[in-house]
């Protein structure tokens, strides 16, 4: 089975914040460009910071050998990297009208499949984490889709 710990930050981090965004910027006329520049901006630089952060975290606990700690903060910026970049083409390839609808459902069947082998590994019920996982998100996209409204209506045109 694969070690799901490699790739679970990232994916779920790359998941919620690329259909943050897509959810709170489906309110603006351009959306397109905004959302692919914001995607972008996410998906490096904030990619970036975040596996630097895991990296001095897992090396502030000494808990992870070096070696371990080096491929965890690869893997997890390549994999928020590919994630971003699938969304990036689901907005880009995708009419704007129908693109946060694809992509919530690619991100939440992914996180479904993230979320039950995880539950699997930890002999836990498998469906109530994935309830669980993609109600969180779920709750994230509505947020992020409110701000987006809200601050359409407090800067009109």
């Amino acid at each position: 089975m694969v070690n799901l710990s490699k790739y679970s930050f990232g994916a779920t981090a790359a998941i919620a914040t690329s259909l943050a965004i897509i959810a709170g910027l489906d309110a603006f006329s351009n959306a397109k460009i905004g959302m692919i520049g914001a995607l972008l901006v996410i998906g490096l630089a904030d990619n970036i910071s975040d596996s630097l952060g895991i990296h001095i975290y897992q090396e502030s606990t000494c808990t992870t050998p070096k070696s371990n700690s080096a491929a965890h903060t690869v893997s997890n910026f390549l994999t928020r990297l590919m994630l971003t970049l699938v969304f990036i083409g689901i907005v880009y390839f995708v009419p704007i009208a129908y693109a946060a609808i694809v992509a919530a459902i690619f991100g939440l069947g992914i996180l479904s499949v993230m979320s039950y082998f995880i539950a699997l590994n930890q002999r836990v019920n498998p469906y109530k984490a994935i309830l669980q996982h993609v109600g969180i998100t779920v709750i994230v996209l509505l947020v992020s889709h409110f701000i987006g409204i809200f601050i359409k209506a407090l800067f009109p045109g």
